[in-house]
């Protein structure tokens, strides 16, 4: 047996960190490792791993309507042309992280994703590793790997900020670049 729990609610075995709140095993459940293409999707996916920096994903997850409405649905089009009004009208949005740096690293990587051949999520999905066993352990799961390192040097060689290899290993969890549910985990495989 690894290391996933079983759900208080139904009993299901689920990787620890999706076991509960309600917000977390919705997320678990029904999109973390699910593939995720498409420029706009792929967007919204850096920018929230990039306000969660140093953050609770819970954090994020629970604000991320507010995200959402606040960014345009995360058209890259439509952030890429946000000014600094723009700027400051996010910093006064409580409803999202008020953080000068992240707003403006959202808005340069949108302008940054605007001018990529080819767009965002082929350059993204360019780095997907071979797909691997699942791990059976939360210990077994890495936080940097070879290819999260590599797409973070392409993403900031084009421009791309707050996008180290730990965050972009994070964004490649999510999006199922690589499938870190657990051995025993009742989520099926992508």
């Amino acid at each position: 047996m690894g290391d996933a729990v079983a759900g208080e609610v139904d009993g299901l075995a689920r990787c620890p960190w999706g076991a509960a709140p309600e917000i977390y095993r919705e997320y678990h459940d029904q999109e973390w490792g699910r593939p995720v293409r498409g420029d706009d999707a792929l967007f919204e996916r850096v920018s929230l791993e990039a306000f969660q920096s140093g953050l609770s994903w819970l954090v994020i997850l629970r604000k991320r309507e507010a995200f959402r409405k606040a960014f345009e649905g995360f058209a890259i089009v439509k952030v890429a042309a946000f000014t600094e009004a723009d700027a400051e009208r996010l910093l006064a949005d409580e409803g999202i992280v008020r953080n000068r740096l992240k707003i403006d690293a959202t808005i340069a990587n949108a302008k940054a994703a605007a001018d990529l051949d080819g767009g965002l999520s082929d350059l993204v999905w360019s780095f997907a590793p071979e797909r691997r066993a699942r791990p059976k352990r939360i210990a077994d799961v890495p936080a940097v790997t070879p290819e999260s390192t590599a797409l973070s040097k392409a993403l900031k060689k084009r421009g791309f900020k707050f996008v180290g290899p730990t965050t972009a290993y994070a964004m490649m969890q999510a999006v199922g670049m690589v499938d870190d549910h657990l051995a025993d985990c009742h989520v099926p495989a992508a």
